[in-house]
């Protein structure tokens, strides 16, 4: 809408620019309104499902299909993603960067749904393990693995915790023009609220709603941009005419198939794809699953998900060195990757760009809640509850105190990522934003192997796991000391965070199995015993499976 005064004088030139302004802010503020209250609406009415840790960490372990598989997508898919990485690896890779779209949903969703999604939820329940350390601690009758495991989440965690704040400072200055702090503290205050007040369920169910906004915005977006380049067949024409500084000999690079990188491509496919396999917000996901039928039809909508949203995301990146006038660059020449994506939305209609910022904010949100849920939760029941046991002769801390301590470290990691992220925003301190990369790819090297083998091989051993944990967080501190003294990590191609996340997960694939065969299998029986869960016999209806009598 657009307000129109008669005359070409200056001053109705300025009246009305001045009722634009008002109007288009309104309706962003209108959108942004609506959707606080929605989420906070949520947190109270979940408030009575987390009365208790097993209700707010895991939600009764009574969640399911639709709310788990947009629970598994949101907190996969974070501003992040839709304003960094689309941004970085569409400029690098074009529309090629589609396939780590594809990749996140056929291999970081629908094979992870697959091979992790019952084992996890049947194990888990047996062991009565709310937490990857914990899983880690019984399933190799070792607590320091636990801590070890409790350590590695809290230190990675926080810097992939503060990360998601970036994509936001950008779009709400272009929107709003508000001071980056403001955007921060808003966000932490409302995840905050519905976390607290309604732990696991109230993220879930934020997460469904969340994910729908996220599904209708990314194709809406798609469509405008697309729009204001011709159309798809303009667009295409016009990014295939761009040369590639890394393949000068290939016409048309940013549109053909592997694009101009392939390998760096594939190994970015791999760390975001292969890695979710090992991050504990993500595989926390399948312990608080109903049933057998929630997994099988979860597993499809999460796949669907990850097509829309990722594919989209990676695909509307591929589009950005059509901008590359509007674009901002460092000193030395190269792109400010954060800006792409902003200075694709820039010239899209006012309600479409209030769109994209209750896109990019339920996609942060979603990633944050998991993350600091999961934090607060290991950090209680993996560190603090034994150390307290152990200091007064065995004596645990009751349910009620063990809720308030969670319910405490949400709001402690919501502070702290927040600050780390201010900080970084009003300082030079820059290395931050580069941690978040090697916080996943230590995440997902270190526990990716251990805990994919422990659900499927009785002889994996406790000494392999340590290998494992070791392997994975030495070589991400090995490439961020590399990083950050200027030196070359092992080759050039290991140098990027990404390659060397890619490299620490496939060493734990190979080192957990070695490791295991050349060292003792402590507690056979009781490894027996665990296993036992995957054979117990459970009733189905014939259209699931024949009977003995049916197959003759």
């Amino acid at each position: 809408m657009k307000w129109k005064l008669g005359g070409s004088s200056r001053r109705n030139d300025v009246i009305i620019n001045y009722f634009n302004y008002i109007w288009h802010m309104l309706v962003k503020c209108i959108l942004l309104i609506l959707f606080f209250a929605v989420m906070i609406g949520v947190g109270i009415y979940c408030r009575r499902t987390a009365s208790n840790v097993q209700g707010f960490v895991l939600g009764g372990r009574n969640v399911g299909s639709w709310l788990t598989a947009f629970a598994f997508g949101t907190s996969y898919f974070s501003a992040v993603i839709f304003v960094g990485y689309a941004g970085q690896f569409g400029w690098k890779y074009g529309l090629s960067a589609t396939w780590i779209g594809l990749g996140n949903a056929l291999i970081g969703s629908l094979l992870a749904w697959r091979i992790l999604g019952r084992r996890t939820r049947l194990m888990t329940q047996h062991l009565q393990s709310a937490t990857m350390p914990d899983f880690f601690g019984k399933r190799f009758f070792s607590n320091p693995l636990k801590v070890a495991a409790s350590v590695i989440v809290f230190i990675f965690l926080i810097p992939y915790t503060a990360s998601l704040y970036n994509g936001l400072s950008r779009l709400f200055s272009m929107a709003f023009h508000v001071d980056y702090v403001w955007c921060v503290l808003g966000m932490a205050v409302l995840t905050g609220i519905y976390v607290v007040v309604g732990g696991y369920m109230a993220t879930a169910v934020n997460d469904f709603i969340q994910g729908l906004i996220m599904l209708v915005g990314i194709c809406a977006v798609i469509a405008s941009v697309l729009n204001g380049n011709g159309g798809f067949t303009a667009a295409v024409e016009s990014l295939s005419l761009i040369p590639s500084e890394s393949a000068p000999n290939l016409n048309g690079a940013f549109v053909s198939f592997l694009g101009p990188q392939p390998i760096y491509l594939l190994g970015v496919v791999m760390l975001t794809s292969l890695g979710t396999w090992g991050l504990p917000q993500m595989v926390g996901k399948f312990y608080a699953i109903r049933n057998e039928a929630a997994i099988r039809k979860g597993t499809f909508i999460s796949t669907f998900f990850a097509i829309i949203v990722a594919g989209g995301c990676y695909f509307l990146g591929g589009f950005g060195r059509l901008y590359g006038q509007s674009i901002e660059y460092t000193a030395a020449g190269t792109p400010v990757y954060d800006s792409i994506v902003p200075s694709m939305l820039a010239t899209l209609p006012d309600l479409m760009i209030g769109v994209v910022i209750i896109l990019v904010l339920s996609a942060s949100m979603s990633t944050l809640s998991s993350l600091v849920l999961t934090s607060g939760s290991t950090l209680t029941l993996d560190i603090i509850d034994p150390a307290m046991a152990k200091a007064r002769q065995g004596k645990h801390m009751t349910d009620r105190t063990q809720l308030l301590s969670i319910r405490l470290l949400v709001l402690f990691f919501i502070i702290v990522s927040s600050v780390i992220a201010i900080v970084q925003a009003k300082s030079s301190v820059t290395f931050i934003a580069q941690l978040m990369g090697i916080s996943w790819g230590a995440l997902a090297g270190a526990f990716l192997a251990p805990f994919l083998y422990g659900l499927y091989w009785k002889r994996t051993t406790s000494a392999s796991v340590w290998a494992s944990f070791i392997v994975g967080v030495g070589v991400m501190c090995g490439c961020m000391y590399c990083t950050f003294t200027g030196k070359t990590f092992i080759s050039p191609y290991f140098t990027s965070p990404i390659n060397a996340g890619m490299l620490a997960m496939l060493l734990g694939l190979v080192v957990v199995p070695v490791v295991s065969l050349c060292s003792r299998q402590n507690r056979k029986a009781e490894v027996d015993e665990m296993f036992s869960c995957y054979s117990s016999t459970v009733r189905v209806r014939a259209t699931d499976a024949l009977s003995e009598e049916q197959q003759d």
